[in-house]
């Protein structure tokens, strides 16, 4: 059987994970994350493109950290409670998420210069 979560974040969007299970259940939750942006403007003129990929580039490596923080913490709790196949998951899950900060990061330079 097959059942659907929700997560619903602050930033706007919604994450929806299939996961199979052996009996029913179905759950919805909110989180937040500390993402210290606005979406309002100084200025009145219409952002560039550029402009919006740097603002998009800015969250997605923000909110990418976010989770990398949360698989390493994570890793620690699997390993304290003995899951050390799980932890090394999680701990793999981080390495992967600073991989891809740094391709974010790289594609943001390319926008700058």
């Amino acid at each position: 059987m097959t059942d659907h979560i929700h997560h619903h974040h602050s930033h706007g969007h919604n994450h929806s994970h299939s996961h199979t299970h052996g009996h029913d259940h179905g759950h919805s939750h909110s989180h937040t994350h500390g993402h210290g942006h606005s979406h309002s403007h100084s200025h009145p003129e219409e952002l560039s493109f550029e402009q919006k990929l740097e603002k998009l580039f800015v969250h997605w490596i923000e909110h990418n950290n976010s989770h990398k923080d949360t698989y390493t913490t994570w890793a620690g709790r699997a390993q304290e409670a003995g899951l050390d196949t799980t932890a090394l998951c999680l701990e793999k899950a981080g390495q992967l998420s600073d991989q891809l900060t740094r391709q974010l990061e790289d594609a943001l330079k390319t926008l700058k210069e």
